[in-house]
This record gives C-alpha cells, structure tokens and sequence, in this order.
C-alpha cells in the first residue's frame, strides 16, 4: 500500500495550501521531491519492505553518495564536492584524537569482549547518569538504572517508535526537522509522522519566525484524529535542527503540558545541547526542571556524535523514569548495542574531572575550544550571507544556518527548490535543501558552517558563484516576461527581518526599539517596489 502510495504521487511542486490539503496519509511517505518514483524498479528479490527501503536510501542519499564519490581533499582532490549538508562538526579532529588516544582509554578487560547487559555496562550507564545530572542542571542527582544506552540516537528513535506505537499510528513533530528521523521511525516501526507546520511569517501570538506553539500542536493533532490517525508522541528537538532555536522553560512546560493532556508521550532529543556557542543563548534541558507534567511519559535522548565531533562513534543514551518503555527499549538494544571496548572509552571521556569537581578536560579545554571555533565559523559565513543579501536565522546553537534562498526562485515551487539543490552539486557544493526537513514552504536551505576555513571559503565561494550566475538569469527571465513577477507579488526576502536575530527572552520595550526600528526600516525597503521599478539601468 506504501509502495502505490509512493509511486501515484506526481511532481514535487505545490505551495502551503497545497501541501496540507492533500491527506496526511500522503504527507506523511512523502519522498517524490527527491526522486521520480518510476525510477525505481520493483525489486523481485526484495519484500514489499525491502523495497520501501531501498526507494527511501536512493531517494534521500542521492547528495551523499555523491560526496563520498568524490570528496574535496586540499591536495588529491582539488575539484571535489564539498559537504555543507551531512551535520557534522569537523572542528575538533585535534582535540579529540589526543584525548581518545591516552593512555586510560586503552583497557582491555574480559567484561570488556563478553556480552553485556543489553542496557549498557553498568559503569557507563552510572557514568552517563552524573554526566547528565551536571550539564542538565538536574534538581536531584538522575539515577543509572533510568539510562539505557545504544549505538546512536537513530537507533534510539526507532526503537521508541517500535515500543511506543502500533503499525500504522502516529508521532507528532513540528516541520521543519531533521529528516532522519522519518527514516528512523518508519522502516522498523511501520510508524507515521503526523507535521505541525511552521510559517517564516509572524503571525498570532508568534515573535519569531518558525515559531512553535501550543495552538499549531493542537491543530495538527485534530486534523490528524479527524482522519482517524491515531497519534501517540510528541518529538521535541531543542536545540532544534535545522532552525537552532533553542525552547525557553516557560515553553517546553506549554509543550509537556499539551502532552500531558492529550496522553502523549513525548520524546526530547537534545543532542546539540553542549553545542551553544555564545554566552548570550541559554540552553534548558528537560531533565533540568523542577517537575514534570508527566514523567512516565517524558523520555530524553542525547549522544556524543554532535557535542563531541566524533559522528563515527555511534553511541546514544536514553533517560526515562518508565521502567516499562525502559525494558521495551533494552530488548531491542541486542540489534543496536554499543560495543565493550567503546562503552569504556565513552565513559571515560564523559567522566574527565581532573582534579575539580567538575568535568576538568570537558569543560576547561574541549568545550571553551569548540565553542570559540563554533562561533567563529557561523561568524565567517553568515558575514558572506550578510555580503550576498541573503536572510538567514541567526541562531547559537547547533552546526547549521537556515537559509531563505526564495529570492532565487522565480516560481516559488519545490520543482525549482531541487534545481537550485542540484545546480549547487553540480558546481561542487552539497546542501540541504528545504524540502529534506518537510518544510512547507520552497526556498529553504541549511548549510553546515563546523568545518575547517578554507572549506569555508571555497564552499561559500561557489555558493556565491551559484547565485550570482541565477541571479542574472531571473533579471534576463523577467525582462522578457516583465509581468509576471508583479503577478506573483512574491516578497524577495522573509517578510519579517532580514537578518534574523536570535531569539531573546522577552526585555524591557525600551532597549528593543533601535532594533525594531531597523526591522522595520529593511522590511518597508524590501516590501515596496520602488527600487524594482527604479533601477540603475532605467535611471541611465
């Protein structure tokens, strides 16, 4: 039935409206933006699943097996794509390799190469369980036997999804979001995605754009009960991929609140949670709140693949209080167990507290390092986005900038969306586009900024090189068809700001009015057509 779901779908294009008028049984195995699903021919040696997954990896590794085809190296490989898709944090090759080749990592025990309890070795669990306890600011010390571990936190979503729903039902997530999880959800658990949808524009009780509320939790869980879609989680992402935002206290307690009320167990991803950069943002964890609406139903994921730059070593970890989702979870963990040798060396790692009581390598040298290159390289390239005119949300936390390319599309469709994509591949640039995180409108992209300066410069290079050449081809475009432009009456940038500040908890109405003023002042420049109807060449 998916497979003829998938295949009867036609072209990726469509706006808003278009997108959620279609049933949610189609939004949700919703790949063709990706791929022609003729493409694909119906393996005879596959099972109906076999070939699900097979159109799943062909549909969305297309950038990826590309990358690894042809990599950029400085020397062997001058003209290689350069990967600005793939969240990975390539800042700290230096740090970690030193740290994980001293001499306490190197144990080698009996307990080590036997099979474990399929939780995790209890050291590590214990050690998991402190180190969570200190960076969530805990209110009472977490206990071991509420930490389960795994090989990566896509292991962790699938198996909550197997435990959590029945084949067929429902998880709850806001739009845009990484997309993995579609996959991680889906595959093993026969388990849907159900969308709240995000706008770039400000409306209603939103102050930002992209923004998360209560009342667009609650609209797309009646729209999907309308349906008869049963739903049975909610998933948080905070820090949140690909936006960066970052939820407030006062917000994830709306969330687990909503939760609450509608029975909804609610699973917190905070893997980029030690991966705020800047002084200014504050990162809250769920596990750092006096109480919980509903703590046998509140279940958070972390891992050391993005906060530690080590994407190679798979290994996530769960915290839930619900002994029954717990035990669930660890009889799926024989599948996606962490190897002995490993559990040692991220224990280790995660109990690094020197002669303080407080993690002394961690905090004094790895992350004061990490966050000052962080920072640093999101300053490199949202100046070059700030140079080329481009909006972008201007976050502090995670690898990644959100992008708002619409500019460059005269359309405004998913179609042209994927063009652009490709038209960045082929000039040896992979980004993710819009699309890839179910955003619902054409024209967003992320880019990865954690990576080495001269990647930077060449990878912003040829972006520049991409929209400049587009650029003139929609000025050529609309010379010969001059009306159509002002037919679409489409804004050339987000209508709200240009450059998206970063969200700040609410202040004083005085100290924001420059800044409101110079909102306001770029949004009028941008909204009015003056300047389109007053160009150089007309003046000359």
């Amino acid at each position: 039935q998916a497979l003829s779901e998938i295949a009867g779908m036609g072209g990726g294009g469509g706006d808003l409206q278009e997108i959620r008028a279609r049933p949610l049984t189609e939004r949700r195995v919703d790949m063709h933006s990706f791929c022609n699903p003729s493409d694909f021919q119906r393996s005879p040696y596959l099972s109906a699943r076999g070939n699900i997954a097979n159109i799943f990896r062909g549909s969305t590794e297309e950038g990826y097996k590309a990358y690894h085809a042809d990599k950029y190296d400085e020397d062997k490989n001058p003209n290689g794509i350069i990967n600005f898709g793939t969240s990975e944090n390539k800042l700290c090759f230096d740090l970690m390799s030193k740290r994980l080749t001293q001499t306490d990592m190197n144990l080698m025990e009996p307990p080590l190469l036997q099979y474990p309890d399929w939780k995790g070795h209890m050291f590590l669990r214990e050690e998991v369980a402190r180190f969570l306890t200190y960076y969530c600011k805990a209110p009472a010390p977490l206990k071991a036997e509420n930490v389960i571990v795994l090989n990566g936190c896509g292991s962790l979503f699938s198996a909550l999804a197997t435990v959590l729903c029945d084949p067929g039902e429902a998880v709850l997530i806001a739009t845009p979001f990484y997309g993995g999880i579609t996959q991680s959800v889906f595959l093993y658990g026969n388990v849907k995605l159900v969308y709240a949808y995000l706008d770039s524009k400000i409306t209603g009780t939103s102050t930002r754009p992209f923004q998360l509320t209560v009342e667009k939790l609650e609209k797309a869980l009646q729209d999907a009960r309308a349906e008869g879609v049963t739903v049975r989680a909610l998933i948080l992402l905070n820090p949140q991929n690909p936006l960066g935002d970052i939820y407030s206290l006062s917000e994830l307690r709306d969330y687990l609140e909503f939760a609450k009320r509608h029975e909804l167990h609610v699973i917190v991803d905070e893997i980029y949670m030690l991966s705020v950069f800047d002084e200014s943002a504050t990162f809250h964890s769920v596990l750092g709140m006096d109480r919980l609406p509903d703590p046998q139903r509140t279940h958070v994921m972390w891992g050391i693949s993005k906060d530690f730059a080590v994407s190679g070593i798979r290994f996530g970890t769960l915290y839930t209080e619900n002994q029954d989702v717990a035990n669930a979870v660890a009889s799926l963990c024989y599948f996606h167990g962490v190897c002995g040798p490993v559990q040692h060396k991220v224990a280790q790692l995660l109990r690094d507290r020197g002669e303080s009581v407080a993690p002394y390598w961690i905090n004094q040298v790895y992350l004061r390092a990490n966050h000052a290159r962080l920072k640093a390289a999101h300053t490199y390239v949202t100046d070059e986005l700030k140079t080329l005119g481009v909006p972008f949300l201007n976050r502090n936390a995670g690898f990644f900038v959100w992008i708002d390319f619409r500019k460059y599309l005269r359309t405004g469709t998913f179609e042209e969306e994927m063009l652009l994509w490709r038209r960045f591949l082929d000039n040896k640039v992979l980004l993710s586009c819009g699309k890839a995180f179910e955003c619902s409108e054409p024209g967003w992209f992320r880019i990865i900024f954690a990576d080495k300066t001269h990647r930077l410069q060449l990878g912003m290079q040829r972006i520049r090189k991409v929209l400049e050449e587009r650029e003139q081809e929609i000025l050529a475009e609309e010379k010969e068809q001059p009306c159509q432009s002002e037919q679409d009456g489409k804004a050339d940038s987000t209508d709200e700001v240009i450059f998206v500040s970063r969200q700040q908890e609410p202040t004083c109405a005085g100290s924001s009015n420059l800044g409101d003023l110079i909102g306001l002042l770029q949004q009028q420049m941008r909204s009015s057509d003056w300047l389109q109807k007053n160009t150089a060449e007309q003046f000359a």
